[in-house]
């Protein structure tokens, strides 16, 4: 598995970015450079999940603003600030669908499909394409998240258990067996 450069990040840019946000904790005016960095990370992330341009605006929006007023309460733990923005992220979109009382979007490209399938079984064919699509619209919301994080997002175990408010060990088997559960599924339809 690649390792994405976005959310694994040396221990110096990590100590920079501290740098950034301990300024920003005491003039907001220093928060810009972290919107800047994230913003569109925190974008495609919410984007991806609403599929809707004008939702992913305003939710983005909502997440930067509640970010600046909680950023006093801001505590570094060894991962970058965006596994701090993505769980704020995700109680907004958790507000939003609650709100209209709708259910996610799943919106994934074809190449990580085919990654996915590669992760499941040995054929590529259109055909277990659209069984993983379906056996994912199965999921659980919360075991969805997880495997997408994980396999999608490339995220390490670590930042996906700060994400979602879990130790790396318990984020790492919850996602082994959201991963199992989609592959039970994903064999029964080969069955139907």
């Amino acid at each position: 598995m690649a390792t994405n450069l976005n959310y694994h990040q040396s221990s110096l840019v990590l100590s920079e970015e501290l740098t950034i946000i301990e300024k920003a904790k005491r003039n907001p005016q220093f928060f810009a450079p972290l919107y800047n960095k994230y913003y569109e990370v925190i974008f495609r992330y919410i984007y991806k999940r609403v599929d809707e341009q004008e939702s992913a605006y305003d939710i983005t929006s909502c997440v930067f603003v509640k970010a600046m007023g909680a950023l006093n309460k801001f505590e570094f733990r060894g991962v970058p600030f965006s596994s701090w923005l993505f769980r704020i992220a995700k109680s907004e979109l958790y507000q939003s669908f609650r709100d209209q009382k709708a259910r996610r979007t799943i919106n994934i490209d074809s190449v990580t499909i085919v990654q996915m399938v590669d992760e499941i079984c040995d054929d590529r064919s259109e055909e277990n394409r659209e069984k993983l699509l379906k056996s994912l619209t199965l999921l659980k919301e919360n075991e969805l998240q997880l495997i997408e994080m994980r396999f999608f997002e490339k995220r390490s175990f670590r930042e996906i258990g700060e994400i979602i408010g879990l130790t790396e060990n318990n984020a790492k088997v919850k996602t082994f067996r959201a991963l199992a559960k989609l592959k039970k599924k994903f064999n029964k339809q080969q069955y139907e």
